[in-house]
C-alpha cells in the first residue's frame, strides 16, 4: 500500500519561510507525477506546485516566485520550499502521488499557519 507521509508543517510568521517534505514507499518514485495541494478552511482543495517524473514545474500564480517543488528520487522524497509566507497561505498541506496509471495516492496532510 502506497502512503504518501508528510512532515515540516507548523505555525511561522508572515515573511518567513518553510519547507515541506512528502516521503513515500511502495512505489518507483522517479515514474511518478508528484503534487502540492492545500485546503483553507472553508475553501476548496487546490494546486500549489507540481512535478512531472522528467522534472517539469507547475506553480500556482498565487506562489509563484514564493515557493519551490523539488524531487529526490534517491530517497523517495519531494519538497515544497516556501518562503515569503503570507497568512492566505494557512492550509493544510497534502501531497499527491499519481502513478504512471493514473492511480492517486494522497498524504493525510500537514497543517500550516501564517501569523501576521
Amino acid at each position: 500500500q502506497v502512503q504518501p507521509v508528510e512532515s515540516g508543517g507548523g505555525s511561522v510568521q508572515a515573511g518567513g519561510s518553510l519547507r515541506l517534505s512528502c516521503a513515500a514507499s511502495g512505489v518507483i518514485f522517479s515514474l511518478n507525477y508528484m503534487g502540492w495541494y492545500r485546503q483553507a478552511p472553508g475553501k476548496q482543495r487546490e494546486l500549489v506546485a507540481s512535478i512531472t517524473s522528467g522534472g517539469s514545474t507547475n506553480y500556482a500564480d498565487s506562489v509563484k516566485g514564493r515557493f519551490t517543488i523539488s524531487r529526490d528520487n534517491a530517497k523517495n522524497t519531494v519538497y515544497l520550499q516556501m518562503n515569503s509566507l503570507k497568512p492566505e497561505d494557512t492550509a493544510v498541506y497534502y501531497c499527491l502521488i499519481r502513478s504512471p496509471y493514473g492511480v492517486n495516492y494522497w498524504g493525510k496532510g500537514t497543517l500550516l499557519t501564517v501569523s501576521s
